[in-house]
């Protein structure tokens, strides 16, 4: 799963992504500090079944702390956008090349207002950040219209007389943006176009197909970043306004997980709270003392780790899942005790699952098994969050 960090200059996204992912990223207080995008792993949190099966997990990747599983998820932070990228202004046909692949986006806006339309810091509270989410939807829609547009009416007459469907058609001419024939139906009963002839479809409704597209196809999150700094009354309006946000202040989990990685602090990436461990100078004693009351008793968390599970398990509806090969003690060929944790969508079937770990294993499915019942479960077992399963293949 990939989510894009998305939004104008200068609001912490490249602070978000290096807190999230213990990464170096270019942050600076100025448009563009990120020209590349930075592409690294997060973590998103899930129960681990291991205490409850009696056993301690060993992960291939991420880690475990006591219940706790932390669970990578790719991020890419890319460049700031501005009015008129899908035009090409500023670094927007970049900006909008590196989020074709995204699965989710996740919107990083300044809350405390301290920022113009291009970037530019300006007086906290002159800018009211309903705008930023306003505009940067209108520029993903103008974008996604525009690959609509170029050459839409001899597409649509070519459909017409070849009698294909337009969902097909349309997922076609957007795969590179990672639309799928499903998500291509999706949209177009969302934009009141199912069964439409394509030649009928006019501009006003192409516009609306645009809009409709992207929300099936990148669906979008918001970290309200820079919460300590945001007048409370409107932080707590702006959080009202837009379902699932996120109040968040990257800058504060930045520092502690500086902190940790120095030895300083003891602290858990998304806990209320850390322990004092080394000897602080009186700088870093104001510091640690300004998250814990401005950030941590507030807000209950920096928030980061919550709005990439915003992404992830609310946009995304994904559920964890616990592939294993020996069904007694719950490990891979390699003595891994619940080695892998699968994030897969809601829904997905246990041959699904099978096919992710490996395709041979989809192919060649017998039967899986619920290794918390040790009850055989068929094919088109829907899978839930948790569940430990081990996959029988034909050798």
């Amino acid at each position: 799963m990939k989510i894009g960090l998305v939004g104008k200059p200068n609001v912490g996204k490249s602070t978000l992504y290096a807190a999230a992912t213990s990464a170096e990223a270019a942050i600076g207080n100025y448009p563009f500090t990120t020209i590349q995008p930075n592409i690294g792993v997060g973590y998103v949190r899930v129960p681990d079944p291991g205490a409850e099966l009696g056993v301690r997990s060993t992960p291939r990747t991420g880690r475990v702390a006591g219940a706790t599983r932390f669970v990578p998820v790719e991020l890419v932070d890319v460049a700031g956008l501005v009015p008129g990228a899908h035009e090409g202004r500023g670094l927007g046909n970049q900006f909008l090349n590196d989020l074709s692949r995204a699965d989710a986006l996740l919107h990083v806006v300044d809350a405390s207002g301290g920022t113009d339309a291009e970037g530019n810091p300006t007086a906290p509270g002159s800018r009211d950040p309903r705008e930023d989410l306003r505009f940067l939807e209108e520029e993903l829609d103008l974008w996604i219209h525009g690959l609509l547009q170029d050459g839409w009416d001899r597409m649509a007459k070519r459909v017409q007389q070849e009698n294909r469907k337009l969902e097909v058609a349309l997922a076609e001419r957007l795969s590179g943006i990672g639309v799928g024939e499903s998500r291509a139906a999706a949209a177009l009963r969302e934009a009141g176009l199912a069964g439409a002839r394509p030649t009928e479809v006019g501009p006003d409704a192409l516009r609306r197909l645009a809009s409709c597209v992207r929300r099936a196809t990148k669906p979008m999150a918001v970290a309200l970043n820079k919460a300590d700094a945001a007048d409370p009354g409107r932080l707590r309006s702006l959080a009202a306004d837009v379902p699932g946000a996120v109040p968040v202040a990257a800058q504060a989990e930045l520092a502690l997980v500086k902190g940790a990685q120095a030895g300083l602090v003891e602290y858990l990436p998304g806990a209320g709270d850390f322990t004092v461990l080394g000897e602080l100078t009186a700088a870093q004693r104001k510091g640690l003392d300004y998250i814990r009351e401005h950030v941590l008793k507030p807000f209950g968390s920096t928030g980061v780790a919550s709005a990439l599970e915003s992404a992830a398990f609310g946009l995304l509806r994904l559920v964890p899942v616990f592939p294993v090969e020996d069904e007694g003690k719950l490990t891979d060929k390699d003595g891994r005790v619940l080695p892998d944790c699968h994030l897969v969508p809601e829904g997905t079937t246990a041959r699904q699952l099978a096919g992710r770990v490996h395709t041979d294993l989809a192919e060649h499915f017998i039967r899986a098994v619920d290794c918390r019942t040790h009850r055989t479960i068929g094919a088109d077992h829907v899978l839930k969050a948790g569940d430990v399963v081990k996959v029988v293949a034909k050798a």
